[in-house]
């Protein structure tokens, strides 16, 4: 495997964050010890001009740049670098007040008035303009800047819009796809229930709150749509950009599951991966491993969208932040261990949000390297100047990659279906839940899971793990079918195979398009649980699983059963499968059951696949990175007392100390450990 560093010019980790140096213009005395400190603190790089559009632009036409360059230039001449940000993420006063479309509708039709962020109108002209002649602006003062290292496209999409040009945009995209032809819709979107009939495109809108929200075909395109619009609108941004300085990387970042946006289809626009990790660590709900198990599934699944390439970790937060339930401080030794964590999944950076604390306004008690106090002898600081010095240690990690043969089955697509179908039980469907808990199970077996969509290649793993894959876009059940035929190991479980990708129900059993000769079974009814429900599955050697929210009833057809449902009047009916189908296996279960049950079935389908696992200590994380012949093994130790952890070789990176069987780490310690 070839290396692929991010960034040749940064020689190894990129350590850095947001830099809100407009803020402070009027206090030079400071911006003069930033760099003083950042220099401390082993910061290689700064985020700029996130939301810097007021200040670039304070009125209409009248344009400031120089303070940027001047901060550019002395970030420079320190041996930092900039990654530059185009300024959409937040308008001024001014453009809203003009250009009163720019602002968003909400789902109840209420335009939105100015401020907070991102209520702006994507599909919105003048918007589109006013952002292009700002960007034009700035390329032309900095685009060709030394220190420039990279273009960051807005900040964080999210967000609808219900106005009259998003409406009118949404009825062509609508017209496009079902070929002008409304009647393809009807009937994909079964209009004839309830008589919700359409005669043209033009009676149909969006699913306003007190509108139409009932037609599930109807909420899943407004969905796609949403994608779609604000994709296209990033697209203007990047090509822009691409058209000025081709030579300059571009990316947005994302973060980690957020619901409304399909990132897979605009990665593909981006030319590096990048998202914000604030994981709740210390909560009461579930164990620090949890927690760090849960972020690594979104590492997984950012480095994903771009297989061969490392990705970039683009916020963190050192100490706390200010927008969750509870705003906990990450205990001593956290921060290095998750900073630690983003790379062993494959970032090459390690950034935060924010370098100083602001004064006032919304995010003045958000974390920050530094704090309102100032110095560098503050826990934090000192925190991330030594992380610093051991990211300076990691030069060889940069570039390579987290190689997989196992992939978890995540899409948007299902996500919004299943979320949106009006059958089992509001509170417990769970899809997100249920595909990082599958992630958790193969994590703590040593076996690091890329987080694929449906229409990633299939054949580049050995093993597909889809967990609820209610809905099957066009083509991916013969994909699934030509995997397992060709000697894959495909792992589905119940609500496997409900509707099509227009959210119409397949006819002639569950699963559907051609995958209930696949596992060898049809689903012939599904019951929900209430929490006082209870069952057990007994499996053929003896271990017991407890049922919970669904089970599914099956008729076996060339599946072999594995456990059965032993209450209930599906007592003694299949409850877990397997099916040889050409030279693989496809493995059913129809229940949600209790992990320590599954797992056994696991190791069985990793061992199939020929796919090592590791006896790793409860609490201890591990993950690995390779390419050019190097290999680095990353032990991430999530409890509060000693692990320690045998079969390890090689030297470990962050103490130069080499390791000969048995790794010893401390609380919350992390080991990077070279092959040699």
């Amino acid at each position: 495997m070839k290396k692929n560093p991010l960034f040749p010019q940064i020689k190894g980790i990129m350590h850095g964050g947001d830099y809100n140096p407009e803020q402070w213009l009027d206090r030079p005395d400071i911006l003069e010890e930033d760099i003083r400190l950042m220099k401390q603190a082993g910061m290689t790089s700064a985020t700029l001009g996130v939301f810097s559009w007021a200040v670039y632009e304070p009125r209409e036409g009248e344009f400031h740049f120089d303070w940027l360059k001047d901060i550019m230039d002395r970030l420079y001449e320190n041996g930092i670098y900039t990654i530059l940000a185009t300024p959409s993420g937040a308008r001024p006063a001014w453009l809203d007040e003009k250009y009163p479309e720019a602002l968003r509708v909400d789902s109840y039709g209420v335009r939105a008035h100015h401020g907070v962020r991102h209520n702006h109108c994507m599909s919105s002209p003048i918007y589109r303009e006013k952002v292009r002649t700002v960007t034009d602006k700035l390329v032309s003062h900095v685009g060709n800047h030394p220190g420039l290292l990279m273009w960051h496209i807005s900040n964080e999409f999210g967000g609808e819009c219900y106005c009259p040009l998003c409406v009118n945009r949404f009825r062509e995209y609508l017209a496009d796809k079902f070929d002008h032809d409304i009647s393809k819709l009807n009937h994909a979107w079964w209009t004839t229930f309830w008589s919700h009939t359409y005669n043209d495109f033009s009676q149909i809108e969006p699913p306003y709150q007190n509108g139409e929200y009932s037609i599930m075909g109807l909420n899943l395109e407004w969905k796609r749509f949403t994608t779609y619009n604000m994709t296209d609108y990033m697209k203007s941004e990047i090509s822009f950009l691409r058209g000025k300085t081709p030579s300059i990387p571009i990316t947005t970042n994302f973060m980690t599951l957020y619901g409304g946006l399909d990132y897979h289809a605009m990665a593909k626009e981006l030319d590096v991966i990048s998202w914000d990790s604030y994981a709740p660590f210390h909560n009461d709900y579930e164990s620090l491993w949890d927690t760090f198990a849960a972020n690594a599934f979104s590492h997984a699944h950012m480095r994903s969208m771009k297989k061969g390439t490392p990705f970039m970790l683009m916020e963190s937060a050192p100490g706390l932040v200010n927008w969750q339930p509870y705003n906990k401080l990450r205990r001593p030794g956290i921060h290095a261990l998750e900073s630690f964590q983003a790379v062993a999944c494959g970032s090459d950076t390690v950034q935060y949000f924010q370098w100083r604390k602001g004064r006032g306004s919304f995010e003045q008690y958000h974390g920050a390297v530094v704090d309102h106090l100032g110095t560098n002898d503050t826990r934090i600081f000192k925190e991330v100047a030594a992380l610093g010095r051991d990211l300076s240690k990691l030069t060889g990690v940069s570039g390579t990659i987290v190689p997989s043969r196992i992939a978890i089955l995540y899409d948007w697509d299902i996500r919004w279906a299943v979320e949106d179908m009006k059958g089992l039980a509001s509170s417990t469907k769970r899809y997100v839940e249920t595909c990082v808990g599958f992630y958790k199970e193969f994590l703590k077996m040593g076996v690091d899971p890329d987080i694929i969509s449906c229409d990633h290649d299939l054949q580049e793993y050995d093993v597909i793990v889809a967990p609820m894959l209610y809905l099957v876009k066009d083509g991916l059940g013969e994909r699934l079918s030509r995997f397992v035929k060709g000697g894959g190991q495909l792992l589905a479980t119940y609500l496997t195979g409900y509707v099509k990708a227009d959210t119409l129900c397949f006819l002639g059993g569950f699963p559907g398009d051609g995958l209930s000769e696949v596992f060898g079974i049809v689903s012939e009814e599904i019951d929900t649980l209430y929490p006082s429900d209870t069952n057990v599955v007994l499996f053929e050697d003896g271990r017991k699983g407890t049922v919970r929210d669904y089970a599914e009833v099956l008729r076996v057809g060339t599946a072999s059963v594995l456990g059965s449902y032993t209450s209930d009047y599906y007592a003694g009916g299949a409850a877990v499968t397997v099916n040889r189908y050409g030279d693989g296996s496809a493995y059913y279960v129809a229940t949600r059951l209790d992990m320590d049950a599954l797992r056994p079935l696991f190791r069985e389908i990793l061992k199939k696949a020929g796919i090592p696992t590791l006896d790793l200590p409860e609490g201890v994380e591990y993950h690995c990175r390779a390419g050019e012949g190097e290999t680095y093994h990353f032990y991430l130790n999530t409890s509060d007392h000693v692990q320690t952890v045998s079969g390890v070789h090689g030297k470990n990176l962050l103490d130069d100390e080499t390791v000969d069987g048995v790794l010893q780490l401390e609380k919350y310690e992390a080991a990077i450990v070279q092959v040699l």
